[in-house]
């Protein structure tokens, strides 16, 4: 982007169970911006929504009105773009529909209801921004009203995404009806939530000893620790607090009524209702994950919308088009630690099977891409670990960032790389079965073909020069080309012939070819 000339303007929306708010910034350079406005409207858009399944037609009415408002206030301050976004509260009820309807009709405003993927796509996003997250573990926690999403990161990646519906309103309403909260209910509390976090993350890939959270249960504790440790609230980025420190927080704050908890400094009276539930849930999921410190992060996804259509409307100078796709995916592996040379080494020899066996597997060129991508990317799980690095590769290519291709072949992608070794791809398998048949046959071939591949440089010391497909009538006769006979490869390549044979009903021959070099003339 040009440093000269007037600077855009854009703003973001984000119409949460809770809260309404909005950001105008300026964009001062790729990937940051200025804030020049900021606005909460603390509408209670899922007001009774947990115990009716709809929204409210006052909580509706409330809400457009701000909707309105800012939308006005975005336009009055020269907003080239405003886009604005909608979450657990809209996504869920049953009249959301309505809403959206009445944020085009009465506000002029197009609303998209994002997923709960995307949702935490955009909280990470905002945090890698902001957080030098590094090789360390970290849980990245944006908590709203009516959900609460999670992403376990390593290395800067993606690993999982949660959502957990753990919000504060929805467990307020749900599980708190006495002033201040009783034993029964705490207890009853806190069992919910642990039901919840174990049934829907099961065993985390990892233990994450930080945890960096987003939200405004995040930014209210952060507060009333820092009026309780310095006497003021300054800015509450970054703020690092003590896992036992939050529990401590999170105990008075349940033993105190809610007119006392309505005058504590740093707790906005109109969160004071909701905060117990709020804390509580981050309480429990940081034991469960293992987190000992927990960092505030003050801008969430606003943030992470607002950097997004950044990147849309101003890509880098040096940035790749869509056209080079295969090279994203070998940026990709790059920043998960492959082995370059490896990685490479088996996207070639899977070409070449590819290519000799075209007769058997009848793809295209479109498959053949997909192919390489799975195969420089079949090892990226590593960056995880080593146990199961099969299983965390389809993980971290699922959540990748790779311009150029579409959800469905990121997907077949990801399921090419976990299938390289171990378990065949059986329906039983959640990631495999939400294919679509054809995709599922599709990515039954390509590991067939990966395996193989994988297994010819088993050494990692490229020492099969090429592979050649010498017939398919009857067993599938490969030539092996290397300058000595390569046993390791051959040995590992025949032991990963399962799959190919199930897959293509003919027998693996493998066969050392060795490559005769002819002596320059003197």
């Amino acid at each position: 982007m040009e440093a000269s000339g007037p600077r855009p303007r854009l703003a973001a929306i984000d119409v949460g169970t809770n809260s309404i708010r909005l950001v105008v910034a300026e964009v001062d350079s790729v990937a940051s911006y200025l804030v020049l406005d900021e606005e909460r409207v603390q509408t209670r858009l899922g007001e009774g929504l947990y115990g009716t399944g709809v929204l409210g037609a006052e909580a509706m009415r409330r809400s457009l009105e701000a909707l309105d408002r800012m939308r006005a206030r975005a336009e009055g301050m020269e907003a080239e773009e405003i886009r604005a976004i909608a979450t657990a509260a809209v996504r869920e009820a049953e009249n959301g529909q309505d809403f959206v309807d009445g944020a085009a009709r009465l506000a002029s405003v197009r609303l998209e209801v994002i997923s709960e993927e995307e949702e935490a796509r955009l909280a990470f996003r905002s945090i890698r921004k902001h957080f030098p997250l590094g090789d360390r573990p970290a849980a990245i926690v944006d908590i709203g009203g009516g959900s609460l999403e999670v992403v376990l990161s390593a290395g800067g990646m993606i690993e999982e995404t949660h959502s957990l519906p753990l919000g504060a309103v929805r467990l307020t309403e749900r599980y708190i009806h006495s002033d201040p909260v009783s034993a029964a209910e705490w207890k009853e509390l806190r069992k919910a939530i642990d039901r919840v976090i174990r049934k829907q993350l099961g065993k985390p890939p990892f233990v994450t000893p930080v945890m960096i959270g987003s939200g405004g249960t995040f930014s209210a504790l952060t507060a009333i620790a820092m009026f309780e440790k310095q006497g003021e609230a300054g800015p509450g980025q970054g703020y690092r607090m003590k896992r036992s420190e939050w529990l401590h927080l999170t105990r008075r704050l349940r033993d105190a009524p809610l007119e006392v908890r309505q005058k504590i400094r740093g707790l906005n009276p109109d969160r004071a209702d909701i905060i117990v539930a709020g804390a509580a849930a981050i309480a429990r999921l940081s034991r469960y994950l293992g987190a000992r410190e927990i960092l505030t992060h003050e801008r969430g996804i606003r943030d992470g919308l607002l950097l997004t259509m950044i990147d849309e409307r101003f890509p880098e100078g040096e940035m790749l088009n869509a056209g080079d796709r295969i090279e994203w995916v070998a940026r990709f592996a790059r920043r998960c630690g492959v082995n370059e040379p490896h990685a490479a080494h088996v996207a070639q020899l899977s070409y070449q099977l590819f290519d000799g066996l075209a007769a058997l597997h009848r793809l295209g060129d479109d498959d053949r891409d997909l192919l390489g991508a799975a195969a420089l990317l079949h090892d990226s799980g590593y960056l995880i670990g080593h146990s199961k690095h099969h299983k965390h590769a389809y993980h971290l290519i699922l959540h990748a960032d790779l311009p150029g291709y579409s959800g469905r072949e990121v997907e077949i992608i990801a399921n090419v790389a976990r299938y390289h070794r171990r378990a065949h791809p059986r329906k039983k398998h959640p990631n495999f079965a939400r294919l679509e048949p054809a995709d599922r046959q599709r990515v039954r071939i390509l590991a067939a073909i990966l395996r193989l591949a994988a297994g010819l440089d088993r050494t990692h010391t490229q020492a099969v020069r090429a592979i050649r497909v010498e017939g398919t009538d009857g067993p599938v006769r490969l030539g092996v080309a290397a300058d000595v006979e390569p046993q390791v490869e051959i040995w590992d390549a025949v032991r990963r012939t399962d799959l190919f044979e199930e897959v293509f009903g003919s027998e693996v021959e493998l066969e050392w070819q060795p490559v005769v070099t002819t002596a320059s003339p003197s």
